[in-house]
């Protein structure tokens, strides 16, 4: 092998374990919006997913902008839209934020004095129908580097029906579903962590926890520390404003687990320092998905409430409803403030 074939081979093994996620500078003026929209030639040899994972995106993310293009076999030069546009979730801007609906966590350092805001943004995957991924405000409790796996007896009988049978303990290495970094949350039994299956990141595939590639895990395990915010929520619907337009993303609502469905939502585990195998956490008064019998437009209303809570502002509605009908995940300018809102209120 010459030193140039070298060369160019260890580029790629390196690009493959980097993370593609991106930073954004979070405007000062009060803008909720970060990124852009592009898009790429797709070469021979990609898949959707490929292109994906390059660019910082999930299953959902480039499957719902590009409904058109075969998923495996895109063709080489089909333009393929990357939807690296985002309105910021609604709430707080510290720590993680996890928004379900949009198979999306946030991360929002805290800025150096006199520095700008960032964020930084990563596909995930989330709990499928029969294994929920919870709701609300949690911490950070731990974290793990290689770690094992302690599969609860739930999820051995699920492999073991299918012909996988599971050992209790699974050790850090290529078959641990883990991967190779993990937080734990201190809900009992929930973490984030990486994967050795990588094509399902942006998918509804987990028992209830939040699945990272491989290498956004790794980078973004750098930054987080103990008792770190963790905010879990299902947003399908946010607004925000940029400049003097009102700008809405849409997402499917995620259809809930069935209410026969009592079975133990989740028993991923990443033991403390003090726990054996035969620790058995258990998850109790946790909230699951949003209701969803919940018209869209509820969420909309919702959202539009809190986007003009300090700036008023009106909607479109004819182009909502449309956007609301796409749910594509690209957000578009839906309405505009309202300069003379004072003015307005007291002639009606």
């Amino acid at each position: 092998m010459t030193n140039v074939l070298k060369a160019n081979v260890l580029l790629l093994a390196l690009i493959a374990g980097m993370s593609n996620a991106a930073t954004y500078e979070i405007s000062a003026d009060g803008s909720d919006i970060v990124g852009n929209v592009t898009s790429v030639a797709a070469s021979f040899e990609d898949t959707l997913i490929d292109i994906a994972r390059r660019h910082g995106l999930g299953y959902q993310d480039i499957v719902r902008a590009n409904p058109d293009v075969d998923v495996w076999v895109p063709g080489e030069g089909t333009e393929v839209i990357l939807p690296t546009h985002y309105v910021l979730p609604p709430g707080p801007r510290e720590g993680i934020v996890l928004n379900l609906a949009e198979y999306r966590l946030y991360y929002f350092p805290q800025p150096s004095p006199g520095q700008a805001a960032t964020v930084m943004t990563f596909p995930i995957s989330i709990g499928r129908m029969d294994w929920e991924t919870p709701l609300g405000m949690t911490t950070i409790i731990s974290k793990v580097v290689n770690p094992a796996w302690y599969p609860p007896q739930s999820v051995r009988d699920e492999h073991a029906a299918e012909g996988r049978p599971l050992d209790k303990i699974v050790l850090p290495g290529p078959d641990n579903p883990l991967g190779k970094y993990a937080l734990r949350l201190d809900l009992p039994g929930y973490l984030i962590h990486g994967t050795n299956r990588p094509a399902g990141v942006g998918m509804r595939v987990t028992h209830g926890c939040l699945r990272m590639f491989p290498e956004d895990i790794e980078h973004l395990f750098k930054f987080v520390h103990l008792n770190m915010p963790v905010r879990i929520i299902n947003e399908p619907v946010k607004i925000g404003w940029e400049g003097d337009n009102l700008v809405m993303e849409v997402h499917p609502v995620l259809e809930a687990a069935p209410t026969e469905t009592t079975d133990e939502p989740v028993r991923n585990t990443v033991p403390t320092a003090t726990s054996d195998d035969s620790e058995k956490d258990t998850v109790d008064d946790v909230d699951v998905t949003n209701d969803p019998e919940k018209d869209p437009l509820a969420y909309v209303t919702e959202q539009f409430v809190v986007a003009t809570s300090e700036r008023p502002g009106q909607l479109e509605w004819l182009l909502v409803e449309e956007v609301v009908e796409r749910a594509d995940g690209m957000p578009v300018a839906v309405g505009q403030g309202i300069k003379n809102a004072a003015a307005s209120a007291a002639s009606d």
